[in-house]
């Protein structure tokens, strides 16, 4: 069977999983700062507790984005690291689509189009819209960053929304299915992972880079300084 070492770390929280021999691992816990220091210790328990080793693993996913900027580069440049070290490819994969699949298990089947709507901080969010077909998710629209006003006249009257942004932003309306939140992150992971495995969507790790759709998260020093000099 297919060993697949799978890690995100794109939101306020980090998951882990290790699909292999007979069973699924899973690992889900605080991110943020505490991300980093976290995963390279607990990929190597979940590898441990199941008897394998890094030599024993085909691919190392990792969520590319969009989401929180240290956390996509914590979740590429560890799972670069790793996979260049035991000379495994990479298996990128939309952060997004995770909160497609973790809504899709829950349900059990999703008709139809669903969108995810990610609170992205700054007022703004982060929106994909997708739908699942032939075993495998497909995106219709690809993530970008919207304003919520811009993102209802965007997408109409869904009938299917799946995301944090379901919580923060009461503009989004009323929507006949939601799911504001997710049952295991860890567990569509790791379902994730064996969808992009399949369809043989690996990467040289040199290649790993994260998905940024934010282009600019902060001001410089001297656009900083030009400002106040302004006011």
């Amino acid at each position: 069977m297919t060993v697949l070492l799978a890690i995100d770390s794109s939101t306020d929280s980090l998951a882990i999983a290790l699909t292999g021999p007979g069973e699924t691992r899973l690992f889900e816990g605080s991110g943020g700062p505490k991300a980093s220091a976290q995963v390279v210790p607990e990929c190597l328990r979940l590898l441990g507790e199941a008897g394998l080793t890094l030599a024993d693993v085909d691919a190392i996913a990792f969520g590319r984005g969009p989401g929180a900027f240290t956390g996509l580069r914590t979740a590429c440049s560890v799972a670069q690291g790793l996979a260049l070290g035991a000379s495994k490819p990479v298996l990128p994969l939309d952060s997004l689509m995770l909160v497609a699949e973790d809504a899709r298990l829950q349900a059990g089947e999703i008709d139809g189009p669903l969108w995810v709507a990610m609170d992205a901080r700054m007022d703004e969010i982060y929106a994909a819209q997708y739908r699942f077909e032939q075993g495998r998710w497909r995106a219709l629209r690809e993530p970008a960053l919207y304003a919520a006003d811009a993102l209802v006249e965007c997408w109409g009257r869904p009938a299917a929304v799946a995301g944090s942004a379901l919580r923060v932003f009461p503009q989004l309306g009323e929507i006949a299915r939601t799911w504001s939140e997710e049952a295991s992150r860890a567990r569509a992971l790791a379902s994730l992972a064996q969808q992009a495995y399949a369809l043989d969507s690996l990467l040289d790790a040199a290649q790993a880079q994260p998905l940024y759709v934010r282009d600019k998260v902060a001001l410089t020093t001297a656009e900083r300084m030009a400002i106040g000099a302004k006011a």
